[in-house]
């Protein structure tokens, strides 16, 4: 795009978005694509997030390609987007919110595909935050949200994670100086092993023999230190200040939400149940799967309850 102005003002010019679609796009009678749903991926999550609801996007399925197009979005703040790394801006890299993401996607979407109404947004994790935004902020511009293992704030142990995350990179003096170092490299590994703990179900990880766990504990801890260390901090401050509590009554989309009754960061009774009260006419599955926060691998299991909730917006 060729320009984005964040919601404190700061304005980024040629901005880069990386993103995919998938599906059969419909057209109204003006030649509006009238059938596009959005998939947002967890915290710095790429466009290829999509690849959870792939396997339910066959005939007959509640994803149906042949029904619905797909446009999924590597989000503000995330490499391969408009991020501290794409930009090389570093810690320079103007401030942002959940709301500066939904912007993002949402003059992304009006830009390149003319889109001003969607039928409806996926968002798992940090998606499901950048789904009830939306609702909140555009209540019209969305027929449905469905969001998954998230939640309608960051508080309690979630809270005091990212908190520790945020401590751990602020309190290398290198973060400073606006470049990787190796101080950095290691201060990064240990900024993203805090996050292990909370993926697999406490059951899943029980299972597992000790030396398997240390194992996996080290290969997560190798993998991770792809990430950026800025992208990271400023994605996990993002999320960490996230708390729309006081905004869901004013949601007007349909919205069906899915929770998993082993997630370590978002357990029903404190997210999911408390929020299908607090959102009119709101819906709730819960999974039961040792997959914990990363359930939305399973979401096969609940295909016909997908289908069920989809089936209201079959006259797209």
């Amino acid at each position: 795009m060729d320009s984005f102005e964040f919601a404190n003002g700061e304005v980024l010019k040629n901005v880069k978005v990386e993103y995919m679609t998938y599906g059969t796009p419909k057209y109204d009678d003006d030649g509006l694509i009238k059938n596009a749903i959005v998939y947002c991926a967890g915290s710095l999550g790429s466009f290829a997030g999509i690849n959870k609801i792939l396997p339910l996007t066959f005939e007959n399925c509640p994803f149906d390609s042949e029904k619905y197009f797909f446009i999924s979005l590597t989000a503000l703040g995330s490499s391969g987007s408009c991020s501290p790394s794409l930009t090389g801006l570093k810690n320079k890299f103007p401030k942002y919110t959940i709301v500066d993401v939904v912007n993002f996607q949402k003059q992304f979407l009006k830009e390149k595909f003319g889109i001003i109404h969607i039928l409806g947004l996926i968002g798992n994790s940090m998606g499901g935050f950048v789904g009830l935004t939306q609702a909140i902020e555009y209540p019209d511009f969305q027929d449905f949200i469905i969001c998954g293992v998230s939640s309608f704030k960051v508080a309690g142990h979630d809270f005091i994670l990212s908190k520790f995350v945020d401590e751990i990179i602020t309190s290398d003096p290198d973060y400073a100086k606006g470049e990787l170092t190796y101080s950095l490299i290691r201060t990064l590994r240990i900024a993203c092993l805090a996050e292990f703990n909370f993926g697999l179900s406490k059951e899943a990880l029980r299972d597992k023999p000790n030396h398997e766990l240390a194992i996996d504990f080290e290969e997560f801890g190798n993998e991770m230190i792809e990430t950026d260390i800025y992208d990271l901090k400023y994605c996990n401050e993002a999320s960490m200040n996230f708390d729309v509590e006081k905004d869901l009554g004013k949601i007007k989309s349909k919205v069906l939400i899915i929770a998993c009754k082993q997630d370590p960061h978002f357990p029903p009774e404190l997210d999911a149940i408390p929020m299908s009260k607090m959102i009119k006419d709101s819906e709730l599955i819960i999974m039961d799967s040792e997959l914990g926060h990363l359930c939305f691998n399973e979401l096969e299991n609940i295909s016909y309850e997908l289908k069920d909730f989809l089936s209201g917006f079959d006259d797209c």
